[in-house]
C-alpha cells in the first residue's frame, strides 16, 4: 500500500544525507518535499500541516543542527513523529467487565465487516477466547448466510439468526445463548448501509444501549481514502466508537486513511486486514508501520509470521542443505508454499529491511498469482529432475510444460529464477548476509 510513499521518502532522505551538515534552508526544502509526498498519499491536509510543523520544531534546532549525523537524526525524528501520528503504541482490545464480553462491529456496506467478524473470531480463539458470532444484519440476507459459511470454515459457533427478527431481539437472544454455551465473547455483525443515515445510527444506538459493548469497532475500507476518514468521524460522533479496523491494507491504495484516522477521530487503529484469507487480520502496531513506510522493514511482524506458519523441522533441514549446496527444486517449492501461508511474497519482502533495494532479489521471486503455476511445474517433474535441474533438456521441458498445463517459456523462467536463487544462497553462505546486502543502514 505504501510503496509509492516509501520510494518518495527514501529519495528525499537520501538527498538530505548527501548534504553532510544540514542548514535551516535545506531542512525547509526537504520538509516541503515530505509535505507533498504525504498529500499525494492522500493524507488529510490538517494532519500533514501539524505533522510537518512538529518535525520542523525539532529539526531546526539543537537536535539536528549540531548532530554529527544530521541526515540520520532527521530520519529518526520523522520516524518518531510518524509513530506518534499513528497512535504511539499498540492498543489492545478491552474485554474486561461483564461476561460474555461484547464486540460490536459497525460500518458501511462493502467495507468487509462480515469477513472481519469471522477473522476477529479466529484471532480471538488463537488467544484462548471462546467467541460466538452474531449475524445482526437482517437487511442483506446474504450477510447472514455469509457469516454462517465463514463460521463453518473456521469451526466457530454462530447464532441461528432469523431474518424476520429485529436486530435488538437477535442480540438479546444471542447473549442468552452465548451464556448457555459458555462463550466469553460475542462478536456482533451489525447492518451496513450504502451511506450513513438516521435509521442506521438509531439501530446501532439501540444495540449499544442493550449490550453496553466493551468495544465498538468501526470497519473501514482503506481503499476509500479520505472518505474512510470522514466516515469514521461521522460514526464516532454518533455512537462513540472505541477503535477502527482498517481493511484491504494489502491493496494498492495510497495509504492516507491509515495515517489520518487516529488524528482526525482521536480513536486508535486496533486491527488491520492484510489479506483476504481468514487469518489475514493483525493487531495494529504504529512503530512497525512507521518502519515499513520509511523502508526499514518490519522484522518483528515477520518473526511472528514465521513462528505461526513455518515448519521448524523443514527450516533446519533447509539450513543444512544450503550449507552443503544441496538446495533443490523440491526445497524451492516448499519455501514458496510456506511464504504463501505467511501472506504472500510482496508482504514478506516488504518486512525485510533493505531487501527491495537488492538487485539480486528484484525480479527473481514470482508474483503471487504465479505460485500455483510454479508448484504445478515442479510437481510435473520427476524426483530426479527436482534433485538435479541441469538434466532438464529441451524434450524434458516440453514434457513438463504439457504435464503442468503451462508453456516451455514458463518452465524456462522458473528454472532461471531457481538458478539465480541457488546462486544467491551460495553467495550469502560465503560472504554473510550483511556483506551481501552491502551494509544497508535504514538511518544512514
Amino acid at each position: 500500500m505504501f510503496s509509492t510513499l516509501t520510494e518518495r521518502l527514501e529519495g528525499i532522505f537520501k538527498r538530505m544525507r548527501g548534504y553532510g551538515r544540514l542548514s535551516e534552508e535545506n531542512i525547509q526544502e526537504g520538509l516541503r518535499e515530505v509535505r507533498l509526498a504525504l498529500l499525494e498519499a492522500d493524507v488529510h491536509f490538517k494532519v500533514v500541516k501539524d505533522f510537518i510543523e512538529r518535525i520542523k520544531v525539532r529539526a531546526i534546532g539543537q537536535e539536528v543542527m549540531e548532530s554529527l549525523t544530521p541526515g540520520q537524526q532527521l530520519v529518526k525524528i520523522v520516524h518518531d513523529e510518524l509513530v506518534a501520528l499513528l497512535g504511539g503504541f499498540n492498543q489492545r482490545l478491552n474485554l474486561a467487565g461483564a461476561q460474555p464480553a461484547a464486540i460490536m462491529l459497525a460500518g458501511l456496506q462493502g467495507s468487509g465487516k462480515t469477513t472481519t467478524a469471522a477473522k476477529l473470531a479466529l484471532w480471538l480463539r488463537s488467544k484462548g477466547r471462546r467467541p460466538y458470532l452474531v449475524p445482526a444484519d437482517i437487511y442483506r440476507p446474504a450477510a447472514i448466510d455469509q457469516l454462517k459459511v465463514l463460521a463453518k470454515q473456521i469451526q466457530i459457533d454462530v447464532f441461528p439468526t432469523q431474518p424476520s427478527d429485529k436486530p435488538v431481539d437477535i442480540v438479546r437472544k444471542a447473549k442468552a445463548e452465548a451464556i448457555r454455551l459458555n462463550k466469553d465473547t460475542l462478536i456482533i455483525d451489525t447492518a451496513g448501509r450504502l451511506h450513513i443515515d438516521e435509521a442506521l445510527m438509531q439501530e446501532l444506538k439501540d444495540i449499544k444501549t442493550l449490550m453496553s459493548p466493551q468495544e465498538i469497532l468501526l470497519v473501514v475500507d482503506a481503499m476509500t481514502g479520505q472518505d474512510a476518514v470522514n466516515m469514521a468521524k461521522s460514526f464516532n460522533e454518533a455512537i462513540e466508537i472505541t477503535g477502527v479496523v482498517l481493511t484491504k491494507m494489502d491493496g494498492d491504495a495510497r495509504g492516507g486513511a491509515a495515517l489520518s484516522i487516529q488524528s482526525i477521530t482521536g480513536k486508535p487503529l486496533k486491527f488491520v486486514g492484510v489479506s483476504e484469507k481468514l487469518d489475514g487480520l493483525e493487531p495494529f502496531y504504529p512503530d512497525r508501520l512507521a518502519n515499513r513506510i520509511l523502508g526499514m522493514g518490519d522484522v518483528l511482524s515477520l518473526i511472528e509470521k514465521v513462528q505461526q506458519n513455518v515448519d521448524q523441522k523443514k527450516t533446519l533441514e533447509l539450513k543444512e542443505k544450503i550449507k552443503k549446496d544441496a538446495f533443490t527444486l523440491e526445497d524451492f517449492k516448499d519455501q514458496l508454499l510456506q511464504i504463501k501461508k505467511m501472506g504472500g511474497l510482496a508482504q514478506v519482502i516488504s518486512m525485510i529491511p533493505g531487501i527491495n533495494k537488492l538487485k539480486q532479489v528484484q525480479g527473481m521471486m514470482p508474483e503471487e498469482k504465479e505460485l500455483s503455476k510454479i508448484i504445478a511445474i515442479i510437481d510435473s517433474m520427476t524426483p530426479m529432475e527436482r534433485a538435479d535441474w541441469t538434466i532438464i533438456n529441451a524434450s524434458r521441458r516440453k514434457r513438463i510444460a504439457r504435464g503442468s498445463g503451462t508453456t516451455v517459456q514458463d518452465v524456462n523462467k522458473l528454472l532461471k529464477n531457481y538458478a539465480e536463487m541457488a546462486k544467491m544462497l551460495k553467495k550469502i553462505k560465503k560472504t554473510g548476509l550483511k556483506r551481501f546486502a552491502r551494509g544497508f543502514n535504514p538511518f544512514g
